[in-house]
C-alpha cells in the first residue's frame, strides 16, 4: 500500500514539474515587457511612442516564438512571421510621427507597404511548407504515384 501510494505521489510530482517549464516562458515573456515599458516612460512624444511600439511588438513575437517552441507546425510558424511583420510595420509607423504632411504619409505606405510584402512573403513560405509535407501533386508523401 506505501508503495503504490508513493508511485502515485511520485507520478503526480513528475506530471507537476512537466507543467511548470511551459507556464515559465510566458511569465519570462510578461516580465521583460514590463520592464521595456518602464523605460519607455523616462522618454517623451514620439520617442516615447516608438520605444512603446518596440516592446509591444517584442513581446508578441517573443509569445509567437514560444508557440513555435512549444508545437512546431507550418500554422504557428505563420503566426511568427506575421508576428515580425506587424511588429516591424508597428515600429516603423510610429517612427513616421516625427514627420509631417506628404512625407508622413510616403513614411506610412512604405511601411505598409513592407508589411503587406512581408506578410505575402510568410503565407507563400507557410504555402510551399504545406505542399511539402503533401507532396506537391497532393498524393501524401512517400507514397507511389
Amino acid at each position: 500500500m506505501k508503495t503504490k501510494f508513493a508511485l502515485i505521489a511520485t507520478a503526480v510530482a513528475m506530471a507537476w514539474s512537466i507543467n511548470t517549464p511551459a507556464q515559465a516562458p510566458s511569465d519570462n515573456i510578461k516580465q521583460e515587457h514590463k520592464a521595456a515599458k518602464e523605460k519607455c516612460r523616462d522618454l517623451q512624444d514620439n520617442g516615447r511612442k516608438i520605444c512603446e511600439a518596440e516592446a509591444d511588438g517584442q513581446q508578441k513575437v517573443s509569445e509567437a516564438q514560444a508557440k513555435v517552441q512549444e508545437r512546431d507546425t507550418p500554422r504557428n510558424r505563420l503566426e511568427l512571421a506575421e508576428a515580425k511583420a506587424e511588429a516591424q510595420y508597428d515600429v516603423a509607423k510610429a517612427k513616421c510621427g516625427d514627420q509631417v504632411g506628404d512625407a508622413k504619409d510616403a513614411c506610412e505606405k512604405q511601411a505598409k507597404a513592407a508589411r503587406d510584402s512581408a506578410m505575402a512573403q510568410a503565407k507563400l513560405e507557410s504555402q510551399k511548407q504545406g505542399s511539402a509535407s503533401t507532396g506537391a501533386s497532393g498524393q501524401p508523401a512517400g507514397k507511389p504515384q
